[in-house]
Formats: structure tokens, C-alpha cells, sequence
């Protein structure tokens, strides 16, 4: 039995239809105009395919840590996880949640002008109405205290969050949250992979600002440590 994401209750409906769409490791939490379960599976089903394929044709597609040469040759969603793995200094698969969110939710704007995907804590939203979104940290105090205003002229956006002590996700630091705004999913879930490794304690919150600037195509990053949080980008944060 899956474990229920409890998060997901937090997520602001307006509205928008959910549905919620499982394919083998893949959890998608799905907000529309309409009901688009059957075309959601369908795309999580296609996508996921590509993947799987690549990797029995390029093993290493899984296992490396560190970025991969770019393919030509490789589909679409691939490649993207190649560019942002090498953007962001880690392995193809650290930007994976990232790019079937994003994938997923372009492929069903054609059924919806309105699609929030959320794959395990990665989000890609195109909305027509001012959204809040709250940033899960763990036992953090500020766990569910603080969220991203996302005005909808921003979007399609990604915003991604890797944790050091919520999850299973493979990471090597120790932050409760550390949250990257892109207007690329697949791009925000690999440098948040990258900066997550950074933070060991609240200490580390400055530095990993710092190198998160240096990662072109970011446009925000939000970091939860204990008690501490540190901001870069002109996104608003705001209390909820």
C-alpha cells in the first residue's frame, strides 16, 4: 500500500477538478478544468516508456551521479533530464519527478488551459487565477508556515522541492526543504537535488543560496533548515 501524501491537502482546489494517477513508482496528484484521469494516465504511462526504454539501452542513464554526455538521438523528456543534469552538477535521474510532472501537465494543457501536476513534492502549474503555494519542511516549525505566491502571468513554472529528512528521494544533505522555482520542473528538481547536498544545517543556507544564482534558468530558491529560512529571487513568500 501506498503511503498517503498529506501534504496534498493543502493544495488549493478553486474549482479545479483532482484526480490522482498511479503508474508503478508514480504518484501524481492532478488539479484541472476538467476530469483528465484517462489522458493523465495515458501520458504518465507514455513517458515513464521513454525513460525505461533509454535506461536498458544506457544503464548508466540510472545509476551516475554526475551529468551524462547530451544525445540527439534521445526522446524528448530524456534529453531534458540530460540539460538540467548538466546545468545543475548531478546525475539525469535527480531531475526525473521533475520532468514527468512537467511532461505530464504540458501534454494535458491541450485538454485544460488550467493544470497543476504534483509528482512528490515537484510541481508544474500553468493557472489562470493567483495561487499559494506551501512549502513542506519536515518537522521544521515553518513546515506548512510559509508559501510561494505564484502569480499566474508567471506561469507554465516548475517548482520542486528536495528534502534531507522527509522522503525517500536520495539526498545527501540535511535540510528539511530546500525549494527551486523554474520555469522548468525538470531543471528545479535536479538543482534542488544539487543544492539540497549543500545544506547540513542551517549554517550552510547562505552558500547554497549562492550557488543556486550560479545555476542558469533558476528564478527562485526558498531554503528550510530548523528553524531557519533563506530567500533568493522576486517571488513573494508569504505566510499561511
Amino acid at each position: 500500500m501506498k503511503r498517503e501524501r498529506r501534504y496534498r491537502r493543502w493544495e488549493e482546489k478553486d474549482g479545479l477538478v483532482p484526480c490522482r494517477v498511479r503508474v508503478k513508482e508514480t504518484d501524481l496528484y492532478i488539479l484541472a478544468c476538467t476530469s483528465v484521469e484517462r489522458e493523465a494516465e495515458e501520458a504518465t504511462i507514455r513517458f515513464r516508456h521513454q525513460i525505461d526504454e533509454y535506461i536498458k539501452r544506457e544503464p548508466l542513464f540510472r545509476e551516475s551521479l554526475l551529468p551524462l554526455p547530451m544525445n540527439p538521438w534521445a526522446p524528448e523528456i530524456v534529453g531534458e533530464m540530460l540539460a538540467a543534469s548538466r546545468k545543475a552538477g548531478v546525475g539525469p535521474m535527480a531531475g526525473v519527478a521533475g520532468a514527468i510532472a512537467e511532461f505530464v501537465g504540458k501534454a494535458l494543457l491541450a485538454f485544460s488551459p488550467e493544470v497543476v501536476v504534483e509528482n512528490g513534492g515537484d510541481i508544474f502549474l500553468k493557472i489562470n487565477n493567483e495561487r499559494k503555494i506551501g512549502i513542506f519542511a519536515g518537522r521544521s516549525p515553518l513546515s506548512m508556515r510559509v508559501g510561494i505566491r505564484i502569480p499566474p502571468e508567471r506561469t507554465p513554472l516548475g517548482v520542486c522541492t528536495s528534502s534531507g529528512t522527509v522522503g525517500h528521494s536520495k539526498s545527501f544533505g540535511r535540510a528539511g526543504a530546500v525549494c527551486l522555482i523554474s520555469p522548468s520542473a525538470t531543471l528545479a528538481d535536479a538543482a534542488a537535488t544539487s543544492l539540497g547536498t549543500i545544506v547540513q544545517g542551517k549554517k550552510d543556507i547562505e552558500r547554497a543560496l549562492e550557488e543556486g544564482q550560479r545555476i542558469s534558468g533558476l528564478e527562485g530558491i526558498v531554503i528550510i533548515s530548523d528553524d531557519a529560512l533563506g530567500a533568493w529571487g522576486d517571488f513573494e513568500l508569504v505566510k499561511l
